[in-house]
């Protein structure tokens, strides 16, 4: 079945300036499925003009959206399109030129969400190798004034806390903090159990009100894999990188899925034989095939394993 996509997650730089332990762009991961560059502001509004129907498109993923030179004009051909735009996966913030901050309400960027793991630069700094908490902070403020001056609510900023041993101390006080800022707080299990491993379960199951403290233990006892909603993406809003390849979700980093909405358009793109060939494996319909990136996924796993398979399109 052909879909008519409305909506899609574009990558707005594969770079990032930071050098988090455990994050795949730091280490290099992603360099095999992943060319390291920047959104175009021609190709985006080309994609645009050629795609009317979009309605709207999230920019962040494996990257730093801030690096990109050209966000700001990128934001303002969105605005003119009357595409919202979300950088709701992620931004560290720790870079941000005072025009673009500006840019973020005059052109009415939905949400924002801000990967701020501590409530102090001691306790950022273990995981946000090479980033500055206090900096962050300022450019959230910088951005709070720009909205009160324009009256405008947008964009919502929400402050995403990925909790370690080393953080999790810090849970109560950075909530408190994000309130002051005007800010939703949203904790987050760590993927990687090796770095920082939680210390105290019970404290962090209170505080964040997550039934896990880690993702294992989510896992045990919901029954269903931390953040397997990431498959439906396939069908509603899939990833493509700042070139234009097709990576299907925001999770792949393994390989890509055939197409290039730059080169083939966003229909032919993300229809291409192993998007299609990936959507009905994950519905349980075919069987697992080498080529195609879901096989890496530990999600998919689960999926095979337990027979999780997606009962109807989402």
């Amino acid at each position: 079945m052909t879909i008519l996509h409305r909506h899609v997650r574009i990558e707005a730089a594969s770079h990032c300036q930071l050098k988090c332990p455990s994050c795949p762009t730091a280490t290099g991961a992603i360099d095999a499925a992943i060319p390291r560059g920047f959104l175009r502001a021609a190709d985006f509004a080309k994609l645009l003009d050629d795609h009317p129907w979009l309605s709207s498109v999230e920019l962040s993923n494996y990257g730093e959206p801030f690096l990109n030179p050209q966000l700001g004009e990128i934001l303002e051909i969105a605005h003119r399109h009357d595409v919202a735009i979300t950088i709701g996966n992620g931004a560290n913030l720790n870079h941000a030129r005072d025009d673009v901050i500006e840019a973020l309400v005059k052109y009415q960027v939905r949400t924002l969400t801000c990967s701020i793991d501590g409530a102090s630069d001691e306790t950022y700094r273990v995981y946000r190798v090479g980033g500055d908490f206090d900096t962050v902070i300022a450019n959230i403020r910088a951005i709070n004034a720009h909205k009160q001056t324009r009256n405008s609510e947008l964009p919502a900023l929400c402050w995403q806390f990925v909790v370690f041993g080393h953080n999790e101390h810090e849970i109560p006080k950075a909530r408190a903090l994000a309130a002051e800022l005007s800010m939703a707080f949203r904790p987050k299990l760590n993927w990687d159990a090796n770095f920082s491993p939680v210390r105290d379960a019970e404290f962090v199951r209170r505080e964040t009100g997550i039934v896990g403290s880690t993702r294992e233990e989510y896992q045990r006892t919901t029954g269903v894999a931390y953040a397997a909603g990431i498959c439906h993406q396939l069908w509603n809003d899939p990833q493509i990188n700042s070139d234009g390849k097709v990576l299907g979700c925001c999770r792949n980093f393994w390989g890509d899925f055939g197409g290039n909405v730059f080169t083939d358009g966003l229909v032919r793109g993300l229809n291409h034989e192993k998007m299609t060939y990936a959507r009905s494996m994950l519905q349980g319909h075919t069987p697992e095939r080498a080529d195609i990136p879901c096989t890496t996924c530990d999600i998919y796993h689960w999926r095979r394993d337990n027979a999780q398979w997606l009962e109807k399109t989402p």
